[in-house]
C-alpha cells in the first residue's frame, strides 16, 4: 500500500461562479497531480444557506454553514479559500491569516493597494502561504510564449498589446451589483488586471503607465429596484513601457458587444512576432521572418502533451484544455508551495503588484499624464 499523503483541508467562501470553480480546482489537481498533499473539501460558506448545502452535497464537503466565520474557527480547516466579492477580501484574509490558515484569494486581492499591501505584509509575517486567482498565467501556451520570448525567438521585443474584453456589462439594463463599487471596482480592475499580469508575465516589469477610463452607462439599478449614479469605468485602456524598453497598451472592457471571454495579447519583436487569443486558448500563433519569403505567415502551435502538464490531463494533442483544467493547475502549484517544494506561483505580494499598477492607471487617467510606476 503506497504511504498516505498529508490533508490538508480546504474552507471555501462563496458558491458562485468562482467559488464553484476554486472546487473544481481542489477536486482535480489531487486526482491530475501526483502532490505530496491531498486537499480534502472539509467545509463551505455561503451568506445564502441552501447554496452552502447545495455545494457541499454536490462537491462531498463535510460541512456547510451561512457564516464565514465558523470556517475561520474551525481548527480542522487549514486553507482558506476565498471567492465572496471583492470588498470582503481584506476582512476575510487578514481573520484567516490571524488564524495561521493558508490563504488562496480571487483576484482583485483588495479594492485598494493600501489594503492589499497590508494583507500581504501580514501573510509574510505570519509565514503564512497565499495565492491570487489569476490561472489565466497558468495555461501552458503562455508559458511556451514566454519562454518563446525568453529564448530570443521573436528578437528584440518591441510591441505588445493585451486585451481583456466580455460583455457581461453592455446592457445599460445589467445589474448593478459588488463590481460597480466605486473603491476598486470598475472593468480596468476586474478585467483590465489580467491584461496587466499577463503583460508582466511576458514581458517583465511595467515601468511607465498613461491610463484612459471610459463610462457609458451612467446609472444602473440593483436587484432590490435601487439606482445607482455609476463612478467606475465601463472600458480601461492604458499606454504601457516596460523595463525592457518595449511599449504597448492594454484594454480592460466590460461592455464588448458580443465577447464572452476575450483574453488576447499580441507580442512583436524584431524577428517575429506570437498571437493569442482566449477564445481559442489551446493555440498560439507563430510568425518569424526566418521563413522562406513566399512563405511567410503566422502558423498554429497546438497545445499538446509537449506542453507540460497538458499531458497530465490528455495523452492526445489537440484535444484541448478547459478553465477549470487552469484552476487545477493554479492548485497544484499553489499545494506544492504549502508543502515547500516550489515558490508561491502568484501571491499575495504579486497581487499587490498588479493592484498598484490598476491605481496609477486610475491616477494617469484623472491627471492625463504619463506616470512612474
Amino acid at each position: 500500500m503506497p504511504d498516505a499523503k498529508t490533508k490538508c483541508k480546504v474552507g471555501l467562501i462563496g458558491t458562485g461562479f468562482m467559488g464553484r470553480a476554486h472546487a473544481f480546482g481542489f477536486t482535480n489537481a489531487c486526482r491530475v497531480f501526483d502532490l505530496p498533499i491531498e486537499a480534502e473539501l472539509h467545509s463551505v460558506a455561503d451568506i445564502n444557506a441552501a447554496n452552502a448545502e447545495a455545494l457541499a452535497r454536490a462537491f462531498g464537503f463535510a460541512k456547510h454553514t451561512a457564516d464565514w466565520t465558523d470556517i475561520i474557527t474551525d481548527a480542522d480547516v487549514d486553507i482558506v479559500s476565498i471567492t465572496a466579492p471583492n470588498a470582503l477580501h481584506k476582512e476575510m484574509a487578514l481573520a484567516a491569516i490571524a488564524a495561521g490558515k493558508h490563504v488562496y484569494c480571487e483576484k482583485p486581492l483588495a479594492p485598494l493597494a493600501t489594503d492589499a499591501e497590508e494583507m500581504a505584509d501580514a501573510a509574510e509575517a505570519a509565514r503564512i502561504k497565499t495565492q491570487v486567482g489569476f490561472n489565466y498565467l497558468c495555461n501552458p501556451m503562455l508559458k511556451l510564449a514566454r519562454d518563446m520570448i525568453t529564448d530570443g525567438a521573436l528578437g528584440e521585443i518591441r510591441g505588445y498589446r493585451g486585451l481583456h474584453a466580455e460583455d457581461f456589462m453592455a446592457s445599460p439594463e445589467g445589474t448593478a451589483t459588488f463590481r460597480i463599487d466605486p473603491k476598486g471596482g470598475g472593468a480596468l480592475a476586474d478585467l483590465g488586471s489580467h491584461a496587466l499580469a499577463t503583460a508582466e508575465f511576458l514581458l517583465g516589469s511595467i515601468s511607465d503607465v498613461m491610463g484612459d477610463l471610459a463610462t457609458h452607462h451612467s446609472t444602473r439599478t440593483d436587484a432590490k429596484g435601487n439606482v445607482h449614479k455609476i463612478q467606475t469605468d465601463d472600458i480601461g485602456r492604458a499606454f504601457l513601457r516596460f523595463e525592457n524598453g518595449a511599449s504597448g497598451s492594454i484594454e480592460g472592457n466590460w461592455i464588448a458587444t458580443g465577447r464572452k471571454m476575450q483574453h488576447d495579447f499580441e507580442v512583436y519583436g524584431a524577428k517575429g512576432a506570437l498571437s493569442f487569443s482566449q477564445e481559442r486558448f489551446n493555440e498560439l500563433h507563430f510568425f518569424t521572418f526566418d521563413d522562406p519569403s513566399g512563405r511567410q505567415g503566422f502558423r498554429k502551435i497546438e497545445a499538446a502533451p509537449e506542453h507540460a502538464p497538458y499531458g497530465l490531463f490528455c495523452p492526445a494533442p489537440g484535444h484541448q484544455l478547459g478553465f477549470n483544467d487552469l484552476k487545477a493547475i493554479e492548485v497544484a502549484g499553489y499545494v506544492s508551495a504549502i508543502n515547500g517544494d516550489a515558490p508561491e506561483p502568484f501571491n499575495f505580494r504579486a497581487g499587490l503588484r498588479i493592484q498598484t499598477l490598476v491605481e496609477r492607471i486610475q491616477q494617469s487617467a484623472r491627471q492625463g499624464t504619463w506616470l512612474r510606476v
